[in-house]
C-alpha cells in the first residue's frame, strides 16, 4: 500500500498543471460549469491507509473547483464551521443537509474509498441540502495505482457526478490519403481530409469502430480505438496501394511483383546467357597454336 500512496503524491504533483492547461481540439473543457454553491463533506476510508484516502479526496475537490463557478469551502472552514455531534456524520442524508445548511450550500457531497484486490473503487453522493434528498450515488471504476489513470478516475467520477453530459473524448484521423472514406461506429463522416484537422469531437467515452477505406487500396484501415476523458486519440492510418488491370469492364486488383520475376525478363535473361556461352565457347576453340625451332623461330 506504500507504493499506492507514493503513487497518489506523484499523480497530485502533476493534476494542478493539468488541471489548468488548454484542453486540446475536440476535447471539452468545464465550458457548463456548475452554478450551484458545492461542498464536500469528506470521504472516508474502507480497509485502506487514511492518508490515501485523503489525497484522493483532494484530488477530487480540485476538479470540483474548476467545474464550480462558485467558491467551494475548503476543508479548514468546514472543520472550523462543523462542531459537536454533527462531525459523526456518517453519510445520511439529513445528517448531510444539515451540514450543509451550516456551510451554506446547495448540494453537498461525500463519498468512501473501498479496496477492492491491488485496486481500489471510489463511491461518491451528492444530497440537495434544500430536501434533505441524494441527488445521485455513483462509483467509480477499479482505479489504478499509475497516477494518469487516477487523476483520470477521479475527474470521471466528479463529472459523471455533476456534468455526466460534459463526458467526451475525441479522435484524431491522421493520415495523407485524400478521398478516403472516413466510418465511425458504422457512420459515414465523409472523405478525408475530415474538417478540424481529422478531429472527431464529443464522443463518448470507451471502445469506438475506426474504418478508413479508399479507392486504389489493398485493404481499408479497420481498428478499435479507445476514447479518454478530454483526450484526442491520435490514429495514424496508412493504406498499401494496388495496381489496376482493367478487363472486362471491371477494376481487378493484382499484386505488384519485382521485374525480375516476370517471366519475359527470364527467358530473355536465359536467351542472353546461352548467347555468352556460345561466344566463349567458340573463342576458346579456336585459339591459335605456335612453334618454336632451335634457333627461336617461330612458326604459327
Amino acid at each position: 500500500m506504500r507504493r499506492v500512496t507514493s503513487l497518489v503524491v506523484s499523480a497530485l504533483a502533476v493534476v494542478a498543471p493539468v488541471a489548468t492547461r488548454a484542453q486540446p481540439s475536440g476535447a471539452d473543457g468545464p465550458e457548463g460549469a456548475i452554478d450551484r454553491k458545492l461542498a464536500v463533506w469528506r470521504f472516508d476510508a474502507l480497509g485502506i491507509e487514511p492518508e490515501l484516502v485523503a489525497r484522493l479526496e483532494t484530488l477530487f475537490r480540485m476538479e470540483l473547483d474548476r467545474l464550480d463557478k462558485q467558491a467551494m469551502p475548503s476543508r479548514r472552514d468546514i472543520d472550523r464551521a462543523i462542531t459537536g455531534d454533527a462531525r459523526e456524520c456518517t453519510g445520511e442524508d439529513r445528517c448531510l443537509a444539515a451540514i450543509g445548511k451550516r456551510l451554506g450550500v446547495d448540494v453537498i457531497l461525500t463519498g468512501t474509498v473501498g479496496q477492492l484486490g491491488d485496486n481500489y473503487v471510489l463511491t461518491i453522493k451528492s444530497v440537495d441540502v434544500a430536501t434533505a434528498k441524494a441527488l445521485q450515488k455513483i462509483q467509480s471504476d477499479p482505479l489504478r495505482g499509475q497516477p494518469d489513470d487516477l487523476i483520470e478516475g477521479v475527474r470521471v467520477a466528479a463529472y459523471r457526478l455533476l456534468a455526466p453530459d460534459q463526458l467526451h473524448g475525441a479522435i484524431q484521423v491522421q493520415t495523407d490519403l485524400v478521398g478516403a472514406e472516413v466510418v465511425l461506429d458504422g457512420k459515414s463522416l465523409g472523405k478525408t481530409p475530415l474538417p478540424r484537422n481529422g478531429v472527431i469531437g464529443k464522443l463518448a467515452l470507451g471502445k469506438h469502430r475506426l474504418r478508413v477505406a479508399a479507392p486504389d487500396y489493398e485493404h481499408p484501415y479497420e481498428d478499435e480505438v479507445d476514447v479518454r476523458f478530454q483526450k484526442v486519440s491520435p490514429v495514424v492510418v496508412r493504406l498499401v496501394p494496388s495496381t489496376q488491370v482493367v478487363g472486362t469492364g471491371r477494376v481487378q486488383r493484382v499484386e505488384r511483383q519485382p521485374f525480375y520475376t516476370r517471366t519475359w525478363f527470364v527467358v530473355v535473361a536465359g536467351a542472353a546467357a546461352v548467347g555468352l556461352g556460345a561466344a566463349i565457347g567458340y573463342r576458346l576453340g579456336h585459339v591459335p597454336t605456335c612453334h618454336y625451332d632451335a634457333s627461336g623461330a617461330r612458326g604459327c
